[in-house]
């Protein structure tokens, strides 16, 4: 629970006025002159300045100062009145220069000076010390006090500035993310319209399909897009963004790949349960980029595509058996696709397995990490 700065300072004055007030009967069990009306009227009003030392410090020890002096000059106690003015050379030290808060502290020792030579002391080597010691602790206690602050707001500018470079970093993600959309959506557009043109003369419903599927696709490449470009503006001008991609969805991108004439079987395993929407993200691009490298180089073969759910973690694979492929268009490097897709399981601690099957085709296996644990255990395991 957060308490307004002034709230604070009223309850400290408040604090330090009781405190001196019980203190008062102490003057006469001392030897001192025994504290009248006049003497706690005075004792407020070195107190009652405090409520605003936060916001004129300077001008507050002062006024403190100039009361004590009263208090001390009309022959009272000074013990009794010595907290206020601590509290105002410690809040001067601990929010100014020590250009200012050397000579406040100066002011508090020369004022306890001249409450002994007012009380006829016999010991000044102990006055003398405590004029030395006293202010001497408050400013050093202030200044460190200050040190800790401009620090605390250091630290606030770095995690500020850290902040705006995670969110660029967010954007260079999503940036990224236009690779496999658009990737993905434009081969299902090209299959799709490669067989629309060989059929349309002679099969209109099939013709018709193949646009129909087309269109489809067109408008959710379009809508994936639109969502991405205002994550990736500057300013948010408050428009709603929908939800990104999760593997609920994964049967409609099946749908749309067979709808390209790519047979592709999906596969459920373990009690589906909601993710984190980065790993379920993470999962969801790394099939569709797999599929979206079927379409473009293996057009012929037969796909799985198996999801697996378990305690700790969720497991995605797609495989396929090798027909129809293209060797002009197989990349023996790691182009852009292959490259996302090791980032992504790297960066949600998850392990990635891509390459050819022993028994032909090539197969896609990623493990994600579904809790904090497991994916500090699994942060190095991309390969």
């Amino acid at each position: 629970m957060r308490i307004h700065p002034l709230a604070v300072d009223v309850l400290l004055a408040a604090a330090l006025t009781g405190v001196a007030l019980l203190l008062g009967p102490e003057a006469a069990r001392q030897g001192q002159n025994p504290l009248d009306a006049t003497a706690y009227a005075l004792v407020v009003l070195v107190h009652l300045p405090l409520v605003l030392r936060g916001r004129a410090p300077v001008v507050v020890c002062c006024l403190v100062h100039a009361t004590w002096l009263v208090y001390i000059t009309a022959g009272y106690w000074p013990v009794v009145c010595s907290f206020g003015p601590m509290l105002a050379v410690y809040t001067v030290a601990s929010v100014l220069t020590l250009r200012v808060s050397v000579p406040c502290a100066a002011l508090m020792g020369g004022v306890w000076i001249y409450a002994g030579a007012v009380n006829h002391t016999d010991s000044w080597a102990s006055v003398a010390g405590q004029a030395v010691v006293y202010p001497a602790m408050l400013l050093r206690f202030g200044v460190l006090a200050r040190r800790s602050a401009e620090l605390a707001r250091q630290l606030r500018r770095e995690q500020a500035e850290r902040a705006r470079r995670e969110v660029a970093e967010e954007r260079g993600r999503i940036a990224r993310e236009l690779h496999d959309v658009v990737a993905h959506h434009m081969s299902v557009i090209s299959v799709q319209t490669g067989l629309a043109r060989f059929v349309f003369d002679t099969d209109r419903q099939t013709t018709r399909t193949a646009l129909d599927t087309i269109e489809a696709t067109g408008k959710e490449a379009l809508e994936e897009l639109r969502r991405m470009l205002k994550l990736l503006r500057a300013a948010d001008d408050g428009a709603p963004v929908g939800p990104m991609p999760s593997l609920a969805r994964l049967g409609e991108m099946t749908d749309r790949v067979r709808a390209g004439g790519v047979p592709v079987s999906l596969t459920v395993e373990g009690t589906e349960r909601p993710l984190t929407p980065g790993v379920e993200l993470c999962a969801y691009r790394v099939v569709q980029e797999a599929l979206t490298n079927v379409l473009k180089h293996a057009p012929g073969a037969s796909v799985r595509v198996r999801l697996r759910y378990e305690p700790h973690q969720v497991t995605v694979s797609v495989t396929d058996d090798g027909e129809g492929v293209i060797p002009a268009r197989v990349r023996t490097g790691s182009g852009h696709g292959l490259l996302g897709m090791r980032e992504r399981a790297k960066l949600y601690g998850g392990q990635i397995d891509i390459g050819p099957q022993d028994q032909g085709g090539f197969a896609v296996r990623l493990i994600l990490p579904t809790s904090a644990r497991a994916a500090q255990q699994g942060d190095d395991a991309a390969t």
